[in-house]
C-alpha cells in the first residue's frame, strides 16, 4: 500500500474516532481504494455529522440503514454496478468526485459532485463513483429495501469493472 493511501486511510480513522463512531470493518485493500462501515445503531449519529442532521427515519425503506465512508483513490474507479436490496445516498467529505449514473446497462454521463454535494441512487440504478484528480472521500448511507435479507457486500451486480471481478 502507497503511504499516501495508508495516511488517507490513517486520517480518516482518526477523524471518525475523534466523532465517537464505532467502526465495525476496515478495508484498505480495494483495488479503487477502499471503506470503513460504522456501527448501525449510529445511523442517525452518522446522519448529523456527515448528512446536515438528516432524519434517518425519512431515510428508511425497510427499517434498516448502513452508515459507510467510501475512499476513492485519483484516477480510479469502481465497477458500473446496481443493486437489488438497497438504494444508496451519498455526500462527498473531501476532494472533488465523478458520478456516473443511469436506469439501464449503457453508462450515463459523468457529474462532478464536490464537498457537500449530496446525490440519491434508487435501488437497481446503474452507477459508478470515479476518483478524479484528488482522493475523494464520501459518506454513504444504505437503504436496505428487503427486510428479511439485507443487502451486503454480495448484493453488486457488476456490468463493467476496470479490475476484472
Amino acid at each position: 500500500m502507497s503511504d499516501q493511501k495508508k495516511e488517507i486511510f490513517d486520517g480518516v480513522a482518526q477523524r471518525l474516532k475523534i466523532e465517537g463512531f464505532n467502526v465495525v470493518n476496515r478495508d484498505e485493500t480495494r483495488p479503487w481504494g477502499g471503506f470503513f462501515v460504522i456501527d448501525e445503531d449510529q445511523a442517525q449519529q452518522f446522519a448529523n455529522v456527515y448528512f446536515d442532521g438528516l432524519n434517518v427515519d425519512e431515510l428508511k425503506i425497510s427499517g434498516k440503514l448502513s452508515p459507510k465512508i467510501l475512499i476513492v483513490a485519483p484516477n480510479t474507479r469502481l465497477s458500473w454496478q446496481y443493486h437489488h436490496r438497497r438504494a444508496e445516498i451519498w455526500r462527498v467529505v473531501n476532494g472533488t468526485v465523478g458520478v456516473s449514473t443511469s436506469d439501464t446497462d449503457d453508462q450515463g454521463e459523468v457529474q462532478q459532485l464536490a464537498p457537500a454535494q449530496t446525490i440519491k441512487l434508487k435501488q437497481g440504478e446503474r452507477h459508478r463513483l470515479i476518483g478524479l484528480d484528488d482522493w475523494g472521500i464520501v459518506s454513504e448511507i444504505w437503504q436496505h429495501t428487503d427486510p428479511a435479507n439485507p443487502s451486503d457486500e454480495s448484493d453488486i451486480v457488476r456490468v463493467q469493472d476496470d479490475f476484472g471481478r
